[in-house]
């Protein structure tokens, strides 16, 4: 009973963190693009006050260096991409680590935000205070890369739904069967999906003979341009399992 009540504990303060960190991730994708858009039309002003002025690392900042450090910034975006831009999320985190230098502060949430015009995308990368909810730091990553074409990406990603639905489709068969040790069989076609083909929308088509893709042979994620990507593995355990019914089931007959 106490293993279960600590259980149910820790799953509620899960699932309220988890909550939080949300409903914080929206505010500060908010934030982000407030402050670049009062970067982009000079009020530093605004963009002042979006920092988090207030906490301990900010002590002794000048306001009128602040300012021309944001006029910098903003030559800067604009000389690059123009002040017409539209904005996407990508991703928020927070990252533990024994090394200072890899993970994020205590009380502080990363933030990276895709900016973009007809022809180019940027990415902002934001580290917020979670107290304040305002940014302690903004930059831009060293990325400037053409907007890539989604239709390959797309393309591509029509293969790949096709491996977890013939996997799903040797499972069904396996469980009709009356072979013993399903689950084994069921292993086999979950983990068994090797090597791995994956597309980058920025850089393509590219092949892992080693990478196992598990979870029905399938992953996939969109955070931007940057890191839209389609992976699929071979289906060699559901290949296997496919062919060795249909040869069980010719012996039948």
């Amino acid at each position: 009973m106490n293993v279960r009540r600590l259980l149910r504990l820790f799953f509620l303060i899960f699932c309220l963190a988890g909550c939080d960190f949300i409903k914080n991730t929206f505010e500060f994708k908010k934030t982000t693009i407030e402050f670049t858009q009062a970067l982009l039309n000079e009020e530093y002003d605004k963009c002042v006050s979006l920092m988090a002025l207030e906490h301990p690392t900010a002590k002794g900042t000048n306001i009128d260096t602040m300012k021309m450090v944001f006029k910098d910034f903003r030559e800067a975006i604009v000389s690059n991409f123009g002040s017409q831009l539209d904005y996407s999320f990508m991703k928020s985190e927070k990252k533990f680590s024994t090394n200072d230098e890899e993970g994020t502060s205590p009380k502080t949430t990363l933030v990276l935000v895709q900016f973009s015009n007809n022809r180019d995308f940027g990415v902002l990368k934001v580290l917020f205070d979670d107290s304040s909810k305002k940014i302690m730091s903004i930059n831009t990553l060293d990325i400037k890369k053409p907007i890539p074409s989604m239709t390959l990406f797309w393309l591509f990603g029509l293969v790949a739904l096709c491996v977890p639905i013939f996997n799903i489709y040797v499972i069904r068969k396996i469980k009709r069967s009356s072979l013993e040790k399903k689950w084994l069989k069921y292993l086999a076609v979950i983990l068994i999906n090797v090597p791995a083909f994956s597309c980058l929308a920025v850089k393509g088509i590219s092949i892992q003979p080693l990478n196992f893709q598990f979870l029905l042979g399938v992953s996939f994620s969109y955070m931007g341009y940057l890191n839209a990507a389609w992976t699929f593995g071979l289906p060699l355990g559901g290949l296997y399992w496919f062919f060795k019914l249909k040869r069980i089931s010719e012996k039948e007959k």
